[in-house]
């Protein structure tokens, strides 16, 4: 209540202030006000002179002695008027005045509040409010409970396969429960469920294909896992889900699609500083075709909001998909100097952006590969000591920092064909940022 009294309070005090200088000028203008009385006075005198000299009941000189002293006593009053500063004001408009003055000063803010601000809200502070956000992912609910919970109609259904299909899957089914022990039969158990936007059997499925697999079990499999829940979520993390996401990352750290679910996942549960993280070195680190970008870019920009960051979206020209293929083609009609030159270009673009915006630990150790290709070792080491003060407090990055730059010596002694070097760093596609 204290968010509401204190401002009110505070808003009252000062319209009360006003209000009371309003009446102080009021009384002092006092004086003023009978002197327009007097003006009043006056003019009738003035009139009933002229009405007397008409009857005759008056001489002219008397009438003219009149009127001179009444004028001079008019002049004299006006004097008065205009040093007093009375406006020819209702005394009824003053109520009016003071309420106006609490509906601007009072009413307004407060109606104000109630609609942009956060009635309710507790003043948290930042470990506050981090260890809220933890306490939420903790205690959220688990994959069963987020698939009983979701509304009729959000997960869309799949198309109607053809009797023959479902005669197929019935077999497959049946084949499966029958030899639990089939990889192959779970595998494609698992994929068609899926299809069939059956995610709850899919994933089960695909369960069993963990099981069968076991330590032999990759990245792609977990991943497959975790995103089955999710669909059948509909597009909730569940604790279950993150799990299998975090033992796909334990076997590719580098992995794009587990990052984003990361990534969401943290945005669910009010981390969208963590969010924004994730899915703005994804974005760099492109390629703009990957699967995940799209949901990206519908979803950064209110992350980046929420996190208090200002934001703009690279373009797709500014991602990691490297040189495009009329870049190379044009590259290829060139003489080994002019070739080198565009190699260059496209280094120190890359360059230019990563000093000016930052960018992923990926983009950094291409950048420091590329120079130490093109012969500037020199360079390629200044970078890597840089990136590695951006990235201190980072170790995974920091080690993807240090296999760039102890690659170093041997890409610069390399003489030969430094800018098909160059350009193959700039277009690898085995770099993403790590987790």
């Amino acid at each position: 209540m204290l968010v509401w009294i204190i401002p009110a309070a505070m808003s009252l005090a000062v319209a009360a202030l006003i209000a009371a200088a309003v009446i102080r000028a009021r009384k002092a203008a006092g004086g003023g006000e009978d002197a327009v009385q007097d003006m009043g006075l006056y003019r009738k005198q003035l009139d009933e002179v002229d009405r007397d000299l008409a009857r005759g009941t008056i001489r002219a000189e008397e009438a003219d002695r009149l009127r001179a002293e009444i004028a001079r006593r008019l002049i004299a009053t006006d004097s008065r008027v205009a040093r007093a500063g009375v406006v020819d004001e209702p005394a009824r408009l003053r109520p009016v005045l003071v309420v106006a003055l609490l509906a601007l000063l009072i009413a307004l803010p407060l109606a104000l509040y109630a609609r942009i601000g956060a009635p309710g809200y507790g003043d948290l502070s930042l470990r506050d409010r981090l260890d809220a956000a933890r306490e939420r992912r903790e205690t959220r609910p688990d994959q069963a409970t987020a698939e009983a919970s979701i509304p009729a109609g959000l997960v869309p259904p799949a198309d109607i396969p053809p009797a023959e299909f479902e005669v197929l899957i019935a077999k497959l089914r049946d084949a499966v429960a029958a030899r639990p022990g089939d990889l192959e039969g779970a595998t494609l158990l698992a994929r068609n469920e899926a299809a069939l936007g059956n995610f709850t059997a899919a994933y089960e499925a695909q369960e069993l294909v963990l099981a069968i697999k076991g330590s032999d079990a990759t990245a792609a499999d977990y991943l497959a896992y975790g995103d089955m829940m999710i669909l059948a979520a509909g597009g909730y993390v569940s604790p279950q889900a993150e799990n299998a996401l975090r033992a796909a990352l334990a076997r590719d750290p580098e992995n794009s699609a587990a990052r984003y679910y990361m990534g969401l996942m943290m945005r669910q549960n009010d981390r969208p500083d963590v969010a924004f993280r994730l899915w703005d070195e994804l974005l760099r680190a492109g390629p703009e075709d990957a699967p995940w970008i799209p949901p990206i870019r519908a979803q950064i920009d209110e992350a980046a909001h929420l996190a208090g960051i200002e934001y703009d979206q690279p373009s797709a020209a500014d991602t990691l998909a490297g040189p495009s293929a009329d870049d190379i083609a044009n590259a290829a009609d060139l003489n080994e100097t002019d070739r080198q030159e565009m190699i260059r270009g496209m280094v120190s673009r890359l360059s230019d952006r990563l000093a000016t915006q930052g960018g992923s630990p990926a983009e950094w150790a291409r950048l420091i590969r590329a120079y130490g290709v093109l012969g500037d070792p020199a360079r390629a080491h200044a970078i890597a000591d840089e990136a590695m003060q951006v990235f201190a407090a980072t170790p995974e990055a920091l080690a993807q920092i240090a296999d760039a730059a102890q690659s170093l010596p041997a890409q610069a002694t390399t003489a030969t064909q430094p800018a098909n070097g160059a350009e193959s760093q700039l277009n690898s596609p085995s770099e993403s940022p790590p987790e």
